[in-house]
C-alpha cells in the first residue's frame, strides 16, 4: 500500500504533538483555528513570513480530504510556539536554529535561481528541500540545514494535527460512550501481526 505524504505525517506528527500539548506547554492547549494572515507575526520579519507559509504548504498541501498548513493556521501556531521559546533556557539556539534555516533556504535558493526562496518555482524549492527533508540521504554539509528541516516540519504536524482542520483529518470524534466493545477489528490485527493472538 503506497503512503502519501500527509498520511506520513500523521505517523510521525501526532506524537509531537501530543507531546507538545501535553508536556511542553508551547502551544495552544485547545485546537486553533486561526486564519494564517489574521495578524502580524512577533517572532518573524515580513520576508521570514512570507517564507513560513510558503514553506507550511509545501509541507502540508491541501488536498482532496482537507486544508493546507496555512489554511489551519499553522504559521501563527509556529509564531506562538517561537515567542514562548524564547523565554526559556534552550530558547536561543531553538530561535536561532528557526531563522538561521530560513536564511539557508534564501541563500541556497540565490545561489541556485537567483531567486529567494519563496519567489522561486515550485520545483525549484522542492529541488532544495529535496536536499535535507531525508537525513539518512543527506550531505552531511547540509547537517545544519537538515536538523532544522526536521524541527520545522515537526513544528508544521504539529501545529496542523492540533488544529481544527487536522483533527478533522485524522477523523478524531472525541470521547464517546460505547456500550458493547468486540475488541479489536481482525483486519486491524492482521496489519499488527496479532491475528492469532
Amino acid at each position: 500500500m503506497k503512503t502519501n505524504r500527509r498520511d506520513l505525517l500523521k505517523v510521525i506528527g501526532v506524537a509531537p504533538a501530543i507531546a507538545a500539548a501535553q508536556t511542553q506547554h508551547s502551544a495552544p492547549s485547545t485546537p486553533h483555528s486561526t486564519p494564517a494572515a489574521a495578524s502580524a507575526p512577533k517572532a518573524f520579519t515580513a520576508h521570514e513570513w512570507r517564507t513560513i507559509h510558503v514553506l507550511c504548504d509545501l509541507i502540508i498541501p491541501a488536498d482532496e480530504r482537507s486544508g493546507s498548513a496555512t489554511q489551519a493556521g499553522v504559521p501563527a501556531y509556529i509564531d506562538e510556539v517561537m515567542v514562548d521559546r524564547e523565554t526559556r533556557a534552550d530558547g536561543p539556539r531553538f530561535v536561532a536554529q528557526i531563522h538561521g534555516g530560513l536564511a539557508w533556504l534564501d541563500r541556497e535558493s540565490r545561489r541556485r535561481f537567483a531567486s529567494d526562496f519563496a519567489s522561486s518555482k515550485l520545483e525549484q524549492q522542492k529541488e532544495i528541500l529535496d536536499l535535507i527533508a531525508w537525513p539518512k540521504k543527506a550531505d552531511p554539509r547540509y547537517s545544519h540545514a537538515v536538523a532544522f528541516f526536521n524541527r520545522f516540519r515537526d513544528l508544521v504536524a504539529s501545529g496542523f494535527y492540533t488544529s481544527k482542520i487536522g483533527i478533522e483529518d485524522l477523523g478524531y470524534k472525541g470521547n464517546k460512550f460505547v456500550n458493547h466493545w468486540d475488541g479489536c477489528p481482525p483486519e486491524v490485527l492482521a496489519v499488527l501481526g496479532l491475528q492469532n493472538s
